[in-house]
């Protein structure tokens, strides 16, 4: 990475007409990682957004709600900061598009783009409704795209091949608002001269970096006829357009805001100039893929008319699929972060590790509640969460305080890690990123169950410190590695290591240093499969619903019940519901010797034995596993008294994966023989430890 320049990262602006949804942070939460990461490989970095407050659809939302637009506006830009909060996406600046010192701005280019020559009048023909007696701007009209024969709004044939539309391209149109069949009338607007600008455009685009799903469509765009595009509207809510009664279309003074935002943000710090017009830093979009038009082809023929500086790159993420389906808020294929993420009480580390890890950046994103919960119990808590607590756990209750002595393997695991996330970041895979610190902690997993500390403690308690200290040092890398991703967590745990990873670099991740531990607390809260069922519930109901307003029934909705069985979210590796009568199917194929190593079978001995109420087979039992006590549920209620197993020895498997039966959580296995159906407990035939492993 290039550290030479500064470099200044911006996210499309999010539109200040409705609530924010998981479409949205497909672009922001990425950004946000990628900023993060920036800084701590110690590279300067400037992080604007804002909410982008004009447009048609504002005007039409704010006069259906019997609202001014400024008032809307407030509403959804207070509503986008707190979510931003909330998910830890930290921007330096948040700015707004209806703010004074951004129409300054807007009209500024605006203005030179009349001086250079590359703004002109010309007189259309515009849709005009004669019952409401207005000119329609392109959401007040509806029609039929001229190219497909879709159904179409007046700026984008949104139901059919995507193109953008002209002001008076539309056939057929009809006004939005009242019904009315619309008529053409002849109106005064200006134009931009984009056809000028193929030329530059071509060779911009095979310098341009980024992702190639945005790099391929804007050449195959260009490639095109270009046609000159009309930059007014009628409105009176918007940026001004010079010397006459109309507002500049919004998607000139939206990308406008990069600059706006980037001069507040540079308040008190540095000259915004040397980013914009003097081309001192690197500048690189994060956008949707449905705005890849605007953003290499629009923007920077603007950008290059002003004289101003380029973009260096344009990174463009996938779509966003909900349940296998198509995302869409009017059908229910929604995930909203207010109402459904956030008031849930989940974790928004959670929500964050799967945008990121879920898929390549440039692919579809597939939201499932079901695979959201697959990876996080049995990829980030299994995995990452385990290591993290398992050894801090240990290292705290066995030490205390240990001295710098690391293994050199384990810091060579660390380098690579770090050589990883450079490439993958590089390239733009923000999957490759985090998927290299889950390989890390997979590492750090085998490494302290071979060093086996439990066992090395009682007889060499000097290398036990060492392997001790080793996986510590896995364990702080590993938090500062994985902090840009998972920043809430990554923030409370680093202080159990004794550190702020707020304040770490890259090389704390290498830094051998002596340990003074805190009692740990669990990283990670387990997702129950009754929490995921209530999420799929809602919105099972909420696509019902949408399904019964497209079919028109008429009436109150009745209420909708949608049965979700716990059994139908559950995915490999979660807890199977206990069913009665159901033969066992047991997999009886012949394993390896290395799969056999994999089980970790181990001698406990049960502290605590008690009934678990409203169960009749099931006791729920505290063991001793040798290097902590497990909580194991186990289906012996029927044949044993819990007090006469207090004390007793037994082999129990302990990397099963954690289940919860009858609303406790079971994390291991009791073995026993099956005489008829009848569970018998196993002993040894001599005394021996906790966590003694069995081979």
């Amino acid at each position: 990475m290039d550290k030479a320049k500064i470099k200044l990262i911006t996210c499309g602006l999010p539109y200040a007409n409705g609530k924010a949804h998981i479409g949205h942070l497909r672009t922001y939460v990425p950004a946000d990682v990628y900023v993060k990461y920036l800084r701590l490989f110690g590279e300067e970095v400037i992080f604007v957004c804002g909410s982008d407050c004009h447009g048609t659809p504002i005007v039409v939302n704010a006069e259906k709600e019997g609202l001014k637009p400024k008032e809307l506006v407030d509403i959804y830009h207070e509503h986008f900061q707190k979510v931003f909060r909330e998910i830890n996406v930290e921007f330096d600046y948040f700015g707004r598009t209806d703010a004074e010192y951004h129409h300054k701005r807007t009209q500024e280019i605006v203005q030179r783009l009349l001086d250079n020559g590359y703004i002109y009048p010309k007189e259309i023909e515009l849709a005009y409704c004669p019952n409401c007696n207005r000119f329609l701007p392109d959401r007040y009209v509806e029609g039929v795209c001229p190219y497909c024969g879709a159904i179409a709004r007046g700026d984008e044939c949104d139901q059919g091949c995507g193109r953008h539309l002209e002001p008076g391209e539309i056939l057929e149109p009809r006004c939005k608002i009242c019904g009315s069949k619309a008529i053409y009338r002849k109106q005064k607007h200006y134009f931009f001269k984009l056809t000028e600008f193929k030329d530059f455009l071509l060779d911009y685009l095979g310098k341009l970096k980024g992702t190639e799903n945005a790099l391929n469509y804007a050449k195959q765009w260009v490639t095109m006829e270009l046609k000159d595009w009309c930059i007014t509207r009628n409105l009176e809510w918007g940026v001004k357009f010079p010397g006459e009664d109309l507002v500049v279309y919004v998607w000139v003074d939206a990308p406008i805001g990069y600059i706006s935002f980037t001069e507040k943000a540079c308040e008190g710090k540095m000259d915004w100039k040397d980013i914009w017009l003097k081309s001192k830093a690197e500048i690189i979009h994060f956008i949707g893929l449905d705005i890849v038009y605007h953003h290499c082809i629009f923007w920077p023929a603007m950008l290059k008319g002003a004289e101003y500086s380029l973009p260096n790159a344009v990174v463009a993420s996938g779509m966003v699929k909900v349940e296998g389906k198509t995302f869409s808020k009017s059908r229910g294929y929604v995930v909203w972060l207010e109402d459904d993420y956030l008031a849930s009480g989940l974790n928004t580390d959670f929500l964050r590790y799967y945008l990121v890890n879920y898929t390549s950046h440039q692919k579809d994103l597939n939201f499932s509640w079901e695979v959201f919960a697959d990876k996080i119990n049995n990829e980030l808590i299994a995995n990452l969460g385990n290591f993290l607590y398992r050894v801090t756990h240990f290292a705290w209750k066995n030490f205390g305080k240990l001295d710098a002595k690391v293994d050199e393997a384990a810091l060579e695991a660390i380098e690579t890690a770090v050589d990883k996330i450079k490439k993958a970041l590089e390239n733009w895979e923000f999957k490759a990123v985090s998927d290299a610190f889950m390989e890390l902690s997979s590492f750090g997993n085998n490494y302290f169950q071979n060093a086996k500390p439990w066992d090395l403690i009682k007889s060499n308690r000097e290398e036990c410190e060492k392997a001790v200290a080793t996986c510590l040092q896995l364990a702080k890398a590993l938090t500062i590695l994985s902090y840009p991703v998972l920043p809430k967590t990554m923030k409370e745990f680093s202080k159990f290591l004794g550190f702020d990873v707020k304040k770490s670099g890259i090389e704390d991740a290498l830094k051998v240093e002596g340990f003074e531990i805190e009692k740990p607390k669990i990283p990670f809260a387990k997702l129950f499969p009754e929490k995921i069922a209530e999420l799929e519930q809602t919105m099972h109901e909420r696509i019902a619903m949408a399904e019964k307003r497209e079919l028109g029934e008429k009436g109150e909705l009745e209420e909708v019940k949608v049965s979700v069985k716990v059994s139908e979210v559950e995915t490999r590796g979660k807890v199977k519901v206990e069913e009665e009568n159901k033969p066992e199917e047991i997999d009886m194929r012949e394993i390896t010797f290395e799969e056999f190593k994999n089980l970790d079978l181990r001698i406990g001995k049960i502290v605590k034995a008690e009934k678990i109420e409203k169960s009749k087979k099931l006791l729920r039992l505290e063991v001793d596993v040798g290097d902590e006590v497990r909580q194991v549920v186990a289906g012996i209620a029927e044949y044993y008294e819990p007090e006469a197993l207090v004390g007793k020895l037994v082999p129990i498997l302990v990397n099963l994966k954690p289940a919860k039966l009858m609303g406790v959580e079971s994390r291991g296995m009791i073995l026993a023989a099956d005489r008829n159906g009848e569970p018998i407990l196993l002993h040894p035939d001599k005394e021996v430890e906790p966590g003694t492993r069995i081979r």
